[in-house]
């Protein structure tokens, strides 16, 4: 499957590393991570969306579809690299090391960072080497850098705001205002591309590492572009918007386990006519992006590649849409010609998955996702995610990044905030207790030995149940607003005996 023998991995996004800066960091701690994979026998990283995050700092609602998120760029890699001096990094403030505290670590970070890329833009002046590379690296990703560079500009001249609320002429793109606006901030759009410059060094030296290793990088595209985002600002003919550019339909799923009015994600939807007029050539290009930063990508929400949820823009939930359908055979065999018939794509195909949706993905030969939890919804099993029943050409998860963690689920109780009873929880407690024939002490470990023996070629555990932590360290809440994608890890939590127990698991099942 996907040229990667069976194998097994550890989902952990970039920002939940150690590090004393604020948020994981993509230089010597990302390093660290990956030889401790190593030594536990995992072949397989994957991790969440690396864009540049917006409004409520998810990884599915990023910035850019293509640019890197400069948050993750390692302070210490800087100062290797002499753009942050010894001296610069003593006046950092101190963080917690628990969670990622976005407000004060993106004051703080990008603070830190402008004076990196400043000092960074000075050396290509003064290094012909060093100038040189940026150059090429200008020239190379200038299809996308060149508008996200402009966008990130405009975005701090602005305060921030999306870029519908800019002055009408920029926000629309007319020439004159994009002349005056490349004069103006000609610093500001240097700083970015540098900073994309940075972010992308480390990361190929990252990505170059894990290859050293034997070690895969899952990467994640959502299917959906985030409103407030260069790619929309750039080509807004690709996707559904008024003639003021906001969208006149938006994308979300209709009421499921998850929520009673659904989700209403907002993100425009695509005009697939468009895209389909100009050979899908953005699909193309996002595509190429990715892989040229992982080995294999995930895409989230794959049904809508089938038929997607269509919500009117006024409408205040899901509740009020309607299924359409989308040209998703045909832009994969687009693709397909594009990258050789080589196109290594995990479908997220979890939700409401009707026979198109998988009829689609099997005749594409994407596998799919089996996610242990799900296999107790109450007092009987589901058995498609049981893990004797998944097949070979399967991703098995004990759980995801929108999933309590293994150990918060079977703890948990009713609450304001709940889904279930507390009835349907004592239910499927049971349920959990009856398939695994243990107490429950180390159901973490229960489900990851069920799920790594399965026959599915990839086994996927998240971090936090290699730990065994409780529902304060989930990730995310899908529907849900707060507090989410802050959790860290610390290697004081990582004892010895968790990567002797993992290799052990992982070697017994022949992973």
């Amino acid at each position: 499957m996907l040229g990667i023998p069976r194998s097994s991995g550890i989902l952990l996004h970039p920002s939940s590393l150690p590090g004393r800066f604020g948020i994981g960091e993509i230089g010597p701690e990302a390093h660290r991570w990956l030889d401790w994979l190593a030594t536990t026998k995992q072949r397989l990283w994957q991790m969440l969306p690396l864009g540049p995050t917006g409004y409520g700092n998810s990884p599915y609602q990023s910035l850019s579809s293509f640019a890197g998120n400069p948050l993750l760029i390692s302070f210490e890699a800087l100062r290797n690299d002499g753009v942050l001096l010894p001296g610069d990094l003593a006046m950092l403030p101190s963080f917690s090391d628990d969670r990622v505290e976005f407000g004060p670590a993106i004051e703080v970070r990008m603070a830190f960072l402008k004076l990196a890329a400043r000092r960074f833009v000075t050396q290509t002046e003064t290094s012909p080497l060093v100038g040189h590379a940026f150059e090429a690296f200008c020239e190379r990703e200038a299809s996308w850098l060149d508008d996200w560079a402009m966008f990130a500009a405009l975005k701090q001249e602005n305060n921030m705001s999306c870029w519908t609320d800019w002055p009408r002429d920029i926000a629309l793109r007319e020439q004159p205002a994009m002349n005056d606006a490349m004069v103006r901030l000609s610093e500001e759009i240097a700083e970015q591309k540098a900073m994309q410059f940075l972010f992308f060094r480390q990361w190929h030296r990252l990505h170059g590492r894990a290859q050293e290793l034997g070690i895969h990088l899952i990467g994640d595209i959502p299917i959906f572009a985030a409103h407030d985002s260069a790619d929309v600002w750039a080509s807004p003919h690709l996707f559904h918007l008024d003639e003021n550019g906001n969208p006149t339909v938006v994308a979300g799923v209709p009421p499921d386990y998850f929520s009673a009015t659904g989700q209403r994600w907002g993100n425009p939807l695509y005009n697939w006519e468009a895209h389909r007029a100009e050979g899908f050539a953005w699909w193309k290009a996002r595509l190429r992006a990715s892989l040229q930063m992982v080995d294999v990508v995930r895409i989230d929400h794959f049904r809508a590649f089938a038929a997607y949820w269509e919500i009117p823009a006024d409408e205040p939930t899901a509740v009020n849409g309607k299924w359409v359908d989308s040209p998703g055979a045909e832009l994969f065999e687009a693709l397909k010609a594009e990258f050789g018939g080589n196109v290594p794509i995990i479908a997220e195909d979890l939700g409401i998955i009707t026979p198109d949706v998988t009829e689609l993905r099997e005749s594409q030969g994407f596998p799919g996702m089996r996610v242990m939890q799900f296999a107790f919804g109450g007092d009987t099993l589901a058995e498609e995610y049981v893990p004797e029943n998944y097949p070979e050409d399967s991703v098995a998860y004990t759980g995801t990044h929108d999933n309590d963690t293994t150990m918060g689920l079977f703890y948990s109780v009713e609450n304001e905030e709940s889904t279930r009873t507390a009835e349907q929880i004592e239910a499927e407690r049971k349920c959990i207790l009856k398939y695994t024939g243990t107490d429950g002490s180390q159901l973490n470990w229960d489900f990851i030995e069920h799920v790594w023996a399965s026959k599915a070629d990839f086994a996927i555990c998240p971090m936090q149940d290699i730990l065994g932590t409780d529902s304060s360290t989930r990730m995310n809440v899908p529907g849900k607003s707060g507090e989410f994608w802050t959790w860290r890890f610390k290697w004081e939590a990582v004892a010895p005996d968790l990567a002797q127990r993992l290799r052990k698991v992982t070697e017994a099942t022949g992973r």
